[in-house]
């Protein structure tokens, strides 16, 4: 299924006194950027969700937003920092040393620096882990089922514009050989009109269209340009993860079109080759939000 580098989840699930809320929300992107904010007290698990989300997505610009509201009571421990006191109590030692200085220092004063004590919560991490995973995964696949509706979207306009771009080629392919016939009907009546008879050196004519013929054929461009398009007609129908091939392949259309109309003689086939760079152009645009 192909899926748009658009989307948004969101997912709230409260549990055992405690509430998560998580928000996901994407822009395209070249390649898997993924932004996560989530409060002090879950920054621990920053890693495994990185690592979760990289199961549901593979490129686009990814913003998560994590909040967690705990109504249980509080369960707090003190942590006592002895390395860092030590680190106070030298450098306080090395001050009064070098100034010359009463040292005045007693354990209630240093026990005052920051850190040398600290207040933590105590939380059970598999049963917060537990609720963070369920709450992040339900917001994933909502956040998946958005990008997969916006990218079937995208398949149906693409599609239609991949069976208008063919009919483009079909006509570049009909009316060039008129354009071979109108020339040289031209080139006939234009040798007449100088001999003043009806005179002519057939295989002289013959060599002019042939020269003619050799500077706007197109036959090997509508064919790879034809190819091209049912390349992208399968990458799109197959699904999966075909954004930077369709690309390419968009990069490859591109340049058949503007061979065609360099070659381009007639105004019929200059116009229905600068409709189909239009084209070409608008699909170009939509690729580059497809997964």
């Amino acid at each position: 299924m192909i899926k748009s580098m658009t989307g948004f989840g969101r997912c709230e699930i409260e549990e055992d006194n405690r509430k998560i809320t998580v928000e996901i929300k994407s822009v395209n992107h070249r390649y898997l950027d993924v932004n996560v904010k989530l409060p002090k007290k879950l920054s621990f698990f920053e890693s495994a969700v990185r690592n979760l989300i990289k199961e549901y997505i593979q490129r686009g610009k990814v913003d998560i937003f994590i909040t967690c509201e705990d109504f249980n009571e509080a369960n707090f421990s003190l942590k006592y920092n002895e390395e860092l006191a030590g680190e106070y109590l030298k450098y306080l030692q090395q001050m009064a040393e070098h100034f010359q200085l009463e040292n005045d220092i007693r354990v209630s004063t240093l026990s005052r620096y920051p850190d040398v004590f600290i207040m933590e919560e105590q939380d059970n991490d598999e049963e917060l882990w537990a609720l963070l995973e369920k709450t992040l995964r339900n917001a994933c696949e909502a956040f998946v089922e958005t990008r997969e509706k916006e990218g079937e979207n995208l398949k149906t306009d693409l599609l239609n514009k991949l069976d208008e771009m063919i009919g483009y080629v079909d006509f570049i392919e009909e009316r060039s050989p008129i354009v071979m016939k109108e020339y040289r009907e031209r080139l006939e009546t234009k040798v007449k009109e100088i001999l003043e008879d009806k005179q002519m050196d057939d295989a002289r004519i013959a060599t002019e269209v042939t020269i003619f013929a050799d500077k706007i054929c197109v036959d090997e461009e509508t064919v790879r340009l034809k190819s091209h398009i049912e390349a992208m007609k399968a990458a799109l129908t197959g699904g999966g993860t075909v954004g930077r091939k369709l690309d390419f392949i968009a990069q490859e259309m591109n340049r058949e079109a503007n061979t065609i109309l360099s070659k381009a003689s007639d105004l019929a086939i200059s116009d229905t080759g600068i409709n189909l760079k239009t084209d070409i152009e608008k699909v170009r645009e939509q690729i580059q939000n497809i997964e």
